[in-house]
């Protein structure tokens, strides 16, 4: 009897036990999801965004890919449509041709102009052909204005290359241009981050300068990372 009763009587009444304590410390039971699909990332642009003279790693739309990743928030490697010296022209025809991996984005980003202010175009025809970008934009992020952003024109009057230049008139220029696109930004009711008083710093640090003296290391890009990754974030939290 005493086999019988260690054998079957024991685990039932020790089982029974467990249950009746888990019913009275009355716990509720927690269950954690983590979201493992992987967003999508659509950045339009110019040689500040396929990232000129700077690894594909320091490129700032897959550092930035990098840090959401690493908070939590998976996204495929970013899709870049942009090539050095393009202006909004440049940059629409090529949209045009493009084959696109998706109908809707998650994300997409917008920087272009400087070329346009380099290139003598005027402002009123930057606007014009920007604004239609931007529709472009919204288009491809699903007409969801809150998924895209808009980058600042950096500028380049801090670098090397334009040492020889009139950098006061190029750094008026610039700030022209942004007026226009933040004004436009804000009529379309998208995000719009303002890169162009970090890229300033880099008149005192050349280590934010890239090894051609135009354009922008990837310790710059890193900082307009950071500030995008966090946009993003609040944007799908």
């Amino acid at each position: 009897m005493k086999y019988i009763f260690d054998k079957f009587i024991l685990p039932v009444l020790f089982s029974s036990l467990t249950a009746f304590q888990l019913f009275e410390e009355n716990k509720p039971v927690q269950i954690f999801t983590v979201d493992t699909t992987e967003k999508t990332y659509l950045a339009l642009g110019d040689s500040y965004t396929i990232g000129e003279s700077v690894p594909e790693t320091d490129r700032y739309p897959v550092q930035t890919v990098s840090l959401l990743n690493k908070s939590g928030l998976y996204f495929h490697s970013p899709e870049i449509i942009a090539t050095t010296g393009w202006t909004t022209n440049d940059l629409q025809h090529a949209i045009d041709k493009y084959h696109f991996s998706q109908t809707k984005y998650d994300i997409v980003t917008l920087l272009i102009g400087v070329n346009n202010q380099y290139q003598g175009k005027s402002q009123s025809e930057y606007e014009e052909q920007f604004t239609k970008l931007l529709q472009k934009a919204i288009q491809l992020a699903g007409n969801d204005t809150s998924h895209v952003i808009v980058l600042s024109i950096p500028d380049y009057s801090v670098t090397p290359f334009a040492k020889n230049s009139n950098v006061r008139t190029i750094a008026t220029q610039i700030d022209a241009f942004n007026q226009s696109n933040k004004r436009i930004a804000e009529n379309y009711h998208v995000h719009y981050l303002n890169v162009t008083t970090e890229s300033r710093k880099a008149s005192a640090d050349p280590s934010l300068i890239a090894s051609d003296g135009l354009h922008f290391s990837g310790k710059e890009y890193a900082t307009w990372s950071n500030m995008l990754a966090t946009t993003i974030k609040e944007i799908l939290k």
